[in-house]
């Protein structure tokens, strides 16, 4: 069985957390960070003896769908100093795999479907919890798992609130608690597009959000509305 790790996330982590150390300090912390999440991956009666770290490269095809609002356009904090050198160190050395055009998010998402019940997928990412199959939070510790329905509703969720971390705009005033109102009883995938739509009185808006939102399941897809 096998672990995918999100490595944007770690690389962040830690070199924020090493900016008034050197160089080589970081990489050390890089490599026991990574250990020790993959000897925590085990769960019950799950064993992930791979692993593959992956990491976002560049071209992002969100940049080009984006028209309401620039995406992750409020990212405007100085990254770590560090940055390059930890990504260069885990593709050197950690075999990372670099997901040029998407987000490794992307990535992860296309290996985990493909794998299945049989990987894990390592993140601290929310976004993540639209992909059928098992999770670990490596910061609280948690192994937990999302069923294809369960991953229908927070993609429908998301949808609507949008996704302030990467300046994806939902609707005014409407969080999860609305969201959830306004999903209540739909049971489809159909339903619940049908019901974003009508909440928007747009479908154009709901198109954008669920192709910045989607997290692919093959590769180069684009997200399309469910078929009546």
């Amino acid at each position: 069985m096998i672990a995918l790790l999100d490595s944007d996330i770690l690389a962040y982590r830690i070199g924020f957390a090493c900016e008034a150390e050197n160089v080589s300090v970081a990489k050390s912390r890089l490599d026991k960070s990574i250990t020790d999440i993959l000897l925590d991956c085990d769960h019950g009666d799950f064993f992930y003896d791979e692993w593959k770290l992956f990491l976002t490269g560049s071209n992002n095809f969100r940049k080009e769908v984006a028209t309401t609002a620039v995406y992750k356009g409020n990212r405007t904090a100085p990254k770590p100093k560090h940055l390059p050198a930890l990504r260069k160190h885990m593709i050197e050395e950690w075999a990372a795999v670099v997901a040029d055009g998407q987000e490794a998010d992307d990535a992860i998402a296309i290996e985990g479907t493909k794998y299945g019940d049989s990987c894990i997928m390592v993140s601290l990412d929310k976004d993540f919890n639209q992909i059928p199959g098992w999770h670990y939070n490596f910061v609280k510790k948690t192994h937990y798992y999302v069923d294809k329905a369960e991953g229908d509703r927070f993609f429908y969720t998301q949808i609507l609130t949008g996704d302030s971390a990467d300046n994806i705009i939902g609707l005014h005033m409407v969080g999860p608690v609305k969201a959830a109102k306004i999903l209540k009883d739909k049971t489809t995938e159909k339903e619940m597009y049908d019901a974003c739509v009508e909440a928007y009185g747009n479908a154009d808006r709901v198109l954008e959000n669920a192709r910045l939102l989607w997290l692919r399941r093959y590769d180069n897809e684009i997200w399309v509305p469910p078929a009546g």
